[in-house]
C-alpha cells in the first residue's frame, strides 16, 4: 500500500461520511433555525424548547432515509473490502 492509495481511501471515506451525515445535519440546522426565529418572535426564552423539534426531525429523517443510508454504507464497505486484494 502506497501513501497515495492510503490517501485515496481516506479521502473517499471522508466523502462518504459527508454524504451520509449531511442530510441529518442540515435538517437539524434548519429546524433549529426555525425554532430560534419563532422563539425570538414570541419572546419565549425556554432553552429546552428547541431540543424536542430537532430530535423529532432527526428521528423522522432517519426513518425516511435509513434504508438509503444503510445501503450507501454497505456498498462503500463492500467496495473497500473488494479493493483490499488490489492493494
Amino acid at each position: 500500500m502506497t501513501l497515495g492509495s492510503a490517501a485515496a481511501i481516506l479521502r473517499s471515506a471522508v466523502m462518504e461520511l459527508g454524504i451520509i451525515s449531511a442530510p441529518i445535519l442540515l435538517a437539524s440546522l434548519a429546524v433549529g433555525l426555525i425554532v430560534s426565529i419563532l422563539q425570538a418572535a414570541t419572546s419565549i426564552q425556554e432553552p429546552t424548547l428547541s431540543f424536542v423539534p430537532k430530535i423529532a426531525a432527526v428521528l423522522g429523517l432517519l426513518l425516511l432515509l435509513g434504508p438509503w443510508l444503510a445501503t450507501s454504507m454497505v456498498d462503500y464497505t463492500r467496495a473497500l473490502f473488494q479493493s483490499i486484494s488490489t492493494l
